[in-house]
């Protein structure tokens, strides 16, 4: 018997209301506007206007969330679509289930749409919100711990999970799963931020540090768990894409560092313009013209004050 343990909520959702409080989908919420607030610091620290990374995040979240969906049920499909199961689950996300490699991916288009319509270069982006996408990952690990899923073996350690008797599951005491790797987030953000200041990393290779990292870690973390999964060669899949993935971010950091050493000078172009080039800017697209008018209004008054001919002194005089 455990005398210590991690206790579980005995409920996913709070009702204010007519309205519910689902505890993963606050925590993904809340893992949102970490990642935009930390990006937005370091995108200014970059050289970059206030509000960019919150712009580009309008397009980059929903593609996000969509394709951490995507990735979840196209890999678990026997949840949904199997004899006994409704498909119309796949549609409840509020339930749990986003995969974080198809966030990653799906939602580098929704940015790169976004940085392409502020004319922006997406690494430099990505590098800005690196740090800020893995605290976000350790705030939405936590609505495992709502919902009492991805918890890994059995244990009687004193930082034990106690999960409760229900659908899929057996009650008993495991290994935090999610806490650990909400643990391991906060120490990659950490380490990125470091290299960043340290290595003055640039054209995306402190995104691809935050890859690597991440990747390291969700590996052993994953091999814990004891939830249902697809294997390939008695390790689960996502074990084999972490490691994958892994291994394409550090020939990404090599690669990058040899092809484009240093860092971006320039992350947005708007923000780094003089006030003397924002107003030749302005006389090159017309508008300078009041200028003229304002000339041929001086040019108007001098006349009036020239010397009058003979004929108009007679007849001021008459």
């Amino acid at each position: 018997m455990n005398l210590a343990y991690i206790p579980s909520p005995s409920t996913g959702v709070i009702d204010l209301g007519p309205i519910p409080l689902r505890g993963y989908a606050f925590c993904i919420i809340i893992g949102v506007f970490v990642a935009v607030w930390f990006g937005n610091k370091r995108w200014v620290a970059r050289g970059g206007r206030a509000g960019t990374v919150a712009d580009i995040a309008v397009w980059a979240v929903p593609f996000g969330l969509v394709g951490g969906r995507l990735y979840h049920v196209i890999t678990d499909y026997q949840l949904y679509f199997s004899d006994g199961e409704n498909w119309v689950d796949a549609f409840k996300i509020w339930q749990g289930g986003l995969g974080i490699w198809g966030a990653i991916a799906l939602g580098a288009v929704g940015a790169w749409i976004g940085c392409r319509r502020r004319g922006i270069p997406l690494p430099a982006w990505a590098d800005a919100l690196a740090p800020g996408i893995a605290l976000a990952q350790a705030c939405g690990r936590w609505g495992n711990w709502f919902n009492q899923e991805l918890y890994g073996r059995q244990t009687d350690v004193p930082w034990a999970l106690k999960i409760s008797e229900g659908p899929n599951r057996v009650a008993g005491t495991y290994h935090p799963t999610f806490l650990y790797e909400s643990l391991w987030c906060i120490g990659v953000a950490l380490l990125v931020v470091w290299a960043d200041r340290r290595f003055k990393l640039g054209h995306g290779r402190a995104f691809a540090l935050y890859v690597a990292a991440y990747c390291a870690g969700r590996a052993w973390i994953e091999y814990m768990r004891v939830d249902e999964a697809h294997h390939i060669l008695g390790l689960r899949l996502n074990v084999w894409t972490a490691l994958i993935m892994f291994v394409l971010a550090v020939a990404y950091i090599v690669i990058s560092a040899k092809v484009r050493p240093g860092r971006e000078e320039i992350v947005e172009p708007e923000a780094s313009k003089t006030p003397d080039a924002v107003e030749a800017e302005d006389a090159e697209s017309g508008e300078a013209e009041p200028v003229e008018a304002d000339a041929d209004a001086e040019a108007d008054a001098d006349a009036d004050d020239a010397p009058k001919t003979s004929g108009e002194a007679e007849t001021a005089k008459g």
